[in-house]
Order: C-alpha cells, then structure tokens, then sequence
C-alpha cells in the first residue's frame, strides 16, 4: 500500500519521470526505426487490406519495446515500496513473455510467418504468465457482489485464453494508422489511474512506461502512418496490456469496458469466417474499421471515434462504482456492436 507518511508529489515527479523518458525514447527511435525497416525492406506495400501510399516501414514494435523496457527499469531503480511480495516475479513474467513475442514478431515483420507458429509463441507467452503469478485467479461477482477464487484447473486454461484473446484482439485492431497504439493508450491511462488511487504507486509505474512509449509513437503512426507498429509491435503490446490488467490487482471488467468494442469484434469476425467455412486466421476486410472505411468514412474520423468511444467507457468504469451497472454498460456495448456488424454485413 501507498506509504502515508511519503509526499504524494514525490509519486507525481516519479511518475513523470518514467513517463517522459518513455515518450522521449519512442520519439527519439521511431523514425531510426522507420530508416532500419526501410534499408532492410522490412516494409508494407499497398494492397490488399491497406490502402495506404507507397512503402511504410513495419518495425513500430522496436521503439514501442526499447521505450517501455528502459522506462520501466528507471522505476525499479526509484525504490517505490511494493504492495505484493510477488510484483518482482510478476514483472520478471511482463517482461520475459513481452520479450518472447517481441522478437517472434520481429521474425514474423521480416519472414511472414505462418498462424501455426505465431499462435504457439502466443501460447508459450501465456503460460509464462501463468508460471509468474500474472493469473486470472479471483474476480468479483457483479450479481452477488461477492469475490469468486478459481482453483488452478480453472485459472490457468482461462488465462491463457485471456492473454491469447488479447493479443489477438489488438493484432487485429491494427488495421488503420494509429488504431491500436491509441486504443492502448487510453487502457494504459486507466489503468495507471487505478492503480495509483488503490495504493499500488509501484505498480502503476508499468502502464504509465508503456503509455508514454505509444504516445511517443503515436505522431509517427497517425494517419498518414510513416511507420507502422508490425507483428512485433502489436504481439508485444497485446501481452501487455493482457498482463497489465491482471497485475492490477485483476482489472478485467476495466480492460473489457475500455476495449469492448475491439473484442466483440475479434468474436464477431471469428463467427463469421467459420460459418463462411473460412480459416478464422485468414485475414479480410471484415472488421467493423475496414467496414466503415468502406463505407466512404475517412481513415482519421474511424480512429477517432473508436478513441472516443474506448475513453468514454474508461471514464465510466474509473467512476462507477457498481459491479452490475459495469456488467450491463458492458452488455450493452457487445449486443450494440454484434447488431451493428450484422447489418454491416447483410448490406455488404
């Protein structure tokens, strides 16, 4: 818990400081990134599902991950006091599974991997997750209001399926510029929030490292993109902000309010291609994003709305204290979105 007898400005200035050498770090490497992707031909031709002009380089995950990596060392070496005598073996598991897919994207950024591989290092990321204690293990019931522990048989498979869902939902979120550094962002903020206002000062040091990592990225991946955040990006990211959601202590209400739009969609889209008899790893222009680019909706105006809409329901779950109010707002989103694809689709 926080220490009463520490200024809470003192928290402030050392919150600042992760966050702005973050930031600074990813503003200072994107465009390198975007020279070494581009001398490699590390880079994404128009076609197919992008529309964007000429070549983009692809390695957004190298500053996204350098940043974060460096900004989350300087917090450890700030001494603030830990809440959890397990937050050292749960960062260790942060940062090795975001390693491992970090540079499995990187493979997948120059080789193209097949769905085979890229889904067994999502896995074996996921069990890293479990092996560290970043495990979905306990929640709370919103009808009961009463806490449920699962027993491990239970919470290993679902977290596993927590962190695979999550990655997968952000790599399929990156379909336009800026759609899924800024979705991630808008988490990375709530979070950090979260934690700071339950007493987890040390904790909240984590999203505040990689939220100042994709708002320093972000002026380069805005429409139109100069650089693109790559398999390496979005695999790191999704880890990520999956982990960073039950290190806070379980947020996974907060995490599903904020991205709910994006993982209906994930499950929508994977319906869809199986009654279609088509892989669910065999990308299309399904997605609602490509949906309404389709539909004659600028590139910068789908972003900003899907911004829009992830923060209005991160306000809303940092001030609402009820668990079924969270529970409806939440149903809500997923019967709004799944009518909205249907007609989409029916239409298309």
């Amino acid at each position: 818990m926080t220490n009463p007898l520490v200024n809470p400005l003192t928290y402030l200035l050392q919150y600042l400081l992760v966050f702005g050498i973050s930031a600074g770090l990813a503003l200072l490497i994107t465009p390198l990134a975007g020279l070494l992707g581009c001398r490699l031909g590390i880079v994404d031709r128009p076609g197919g599902r992008r529309a964007h002009k000429g070549e983009v380089p692809r390695l957004g995950g190298i500053p996204l991950f350098v940043a974060f990596v460096v900004a989350v060392g300087v917090g450890q070496l700030l001494g603030i006091p830990t809440a959890d005598a397990k937050e050292p073996v749960r960062l260790l598991g942060l940062l090795l599974g975001s390693a491992l897919l970090f540079v499995v994207g990187l493979i997948d950024d120059r080789w193209e991997l097949r769905p085979l591989p890229q889904f067994a290092a999502h896995f074996a990321a996921a069990v890293v997750a479990v092996c560290t204690h970043i495990i979905l293990e306990r929640f709370n019931n919103p009808l009961t209001d009463t806490e449920v522990v699962l027993p491990l048989v239970l919470y290993a498979p679902l977290t596993v399926f927590w962190v695979m869902g999550m990655i997968t939902t952000v790599n399929w979120l990156d379909g336009l510029d800026g759609l899924s550094a800024g979705v991630g962002a808008i988490l990375c903020a709530v979070l950090a929030i979260h934690m700071h206002s339950v007493g987890q000062p040390s904790v909240a040091l984590l999203p505040l490292a990689l939220l100042g990592a994709l708002l320093g990225f972000l002026p380069y991946n805005f429409a139109p993109a100069r650089v693109f955040l790559g398999s390496a990006g979005a695999f790191f990211l999704g880890y990520a902000l999956s982990a960073l959601g039950l290190i806070a202590g379980g947020r996974v209400a907060a995490v599903l309010l904020v991205i709910g739009l994006p993982i209906v969609d994930v499950v929508w889209q994977i319906f869809d291609r199986l009654r279609h008899r088509r892989s669910p790893a065999q990308g299309d222009r399904g997605h609602l994003h490509f949906r309404l680019l389709d539909l004659g909706i600028s590139q910068r105006a789908i972003v900003l709305f899907y911004w829009g809409f992830c923060a209005l329901f991160g306000v809303l779950t940092l001030t609402i204290s009820s668990r079924l109010y969270k529970l409806l707002a939440l149903v809500g989103v997923g019967v709004v979105v799944v009518v909205v694809l249907a007609y989409l689709s029916r239409r298309r």
